[in-house]
């Protein structure tokens, strides 16, 4: 039974640490249905107290009557890869940039990320994917592990069918890795993100520095590797996602029948849906649909495939991930609020609707016993701006 959203816990005292419970008060506290004036206590990690009222006590923070909201959930970001490599063939010492990528995320508001890692590589042409995955999650792990971390990591592994290894490459994960998500990848040419082959070889050709001739054998290659591998890999790493025991997601559907093969493989939620049709075939089959915020501050897909905005506006959207701008989520929820006129149920798709389609029942809104995952925003015009993240009750940022 989840715990419920407002009253008291228990009587207050200081974290076991020696820091003192945190308290935001003259608040708008963004609950799951409602929006209410009131404070919100976090001591020893959690949420002990949500009260309703204006009034400051000794010791709050008087939060003047800005938004308070659960703490963002990002389950798929490219961040980390940027942070590694910040330039085509620029390799970064991994973990200086492990910390930064962290430090970005907690200033955007982000508590909580699935780190999005490609599994799969391919060897033979200009174009190729080096094996990277299982030592940055072996460095990833460790830094965790030694408290360098501001927000908290899982793994999400990005299952690439289309490649060499993805099955050797994911036999190196365990359990004991506690891999949160898989999501079944199919970049061949002409179908799913790249329908349009212009798109990709423009994001390709400038991204890899190919030549026409070097993006027409990456393009055959890729094809040749699908016909080899696509079937069998596609079912190995569904095999993995149940031996890691993670939450399996599909990514780029596009028809009606790619969502119904996800539903049937077990995906619990569709990553960037890239067609109407497809976040419809999502609904009718219970998968969760997730979009990009850059898609929705655009109000295009980059790629030409569905609005996001469109979706919402059908109903047909569920969660977001800042896919490739941390800064993009909690925009993004202000973005759909004006569309719904409905603050608790756009944050909802940033912040519960992410954490409960991965299983995490310890987060994602603002209820007694969840953790204290908590930022305070205020707006200027439409624009929101961050006054402070906290994460289990400690400032990050």
């Amino acid at each position: 039974m989840n715990p419920p959203l407002v009253g008291k816990v228990g009587a207050s005292h200081p974290h076991p640490d020696g820091h003192a419970p945190l308290c935001l008060a003259n608040a708008q506290l963004v609950l799951t249905d409602q929006v209410l004036t009131g404070r919100i206590i976090v001591q020893a990690g959690v949420v002990t107290d949500i009260l309703e009222g204006d009034d400051v006590p000794p010791g709050a923070i008087d939060c003047r009557g800005d938004y308070v909201l659960p703490g963002l959930i990002e389950l798929h970001t490219d961040n980390l890869e940027r942070h590694i490599e910040p330039r085509p063939e620029v390799n970064w010492p991994h973990l200086p940039a492990l910390v930064a990528h962290d430090a970005e995320l907690a200033s955007t508001g982000i508590t909580t990320v699935f780190d999005a890692l490609r599994v799969g590589s391919i060897h033979n042409n200009k174009a190729r994917y080096k094996a990277y995955a299982r030592d940055l999650a072996t460095e990833l792990l460790a830094a965790r592990d030694a408290g360098y971390f501001r927000i908290s990591h899982f793994l999400h592994l990005r299952a690439e069918t289309c490649s060499d290894t993805l099955l050797e490459e994911m036999a190196e994960f365990g359990p004991e890795d506690r891999v949160g998500i898989v999501s079944l990848m199919d970049h061949t040419p002409g179908q799913r993100q790249f329908r349009d082959l212009h798109a990709l070889k423009t994001y390709v050709a400038k991204k890899r520095g190919l030549s026409d001739a070097d993006f027409d054998e990456h393009v055959a290659n890729l094809k040749r590797l699908q016909r080899l591998y696509g079937a069998k890999h596609q079912a190995g790493a569904v095999a993995e996602a149940n031996r890691y025991g993670a939450t399996l997601a599909s990514h780029d559907d596009t028809t009606a029948e790619q969502v119904e093969t996800s539903q049937k493989l077990g995906a619990h939620f569709a990553e960037f849906p890239t067609t109407y049709e497809a976040a419809l075939a999502c609904r009718a089959s219970g998968l969760a649909v997730m979009m990009g915020a850059p898609n929705i501050i655009r109000g295009m897909s980059h790629s030409g495939n569905v609005s996001a905005m469109e979706l919402a506006k059908e109903g047909l959207l569920d969660i977001v991930s800042s896919d490739y701008v941390p800064s993009a989520l909690l925009l993004s929820a202000f973005r759909l609020s004006d569309v719904w006129n409905d603050l608790p149920r756009a944050v909802s798709c940033v912040t519960a609707n992410p954490a409960m389609a991965v299983g995490l029942t310890d987060r994602g809104r603002l209820a007694l016993g969840l953790r204290g995952d908590v930022l305070r925003v205020t707006l200027a015009g439409d624009a929101p701006l961050i006054r402070g993240v906290w994460s289990q009750g400690h400032r990050v940022s």
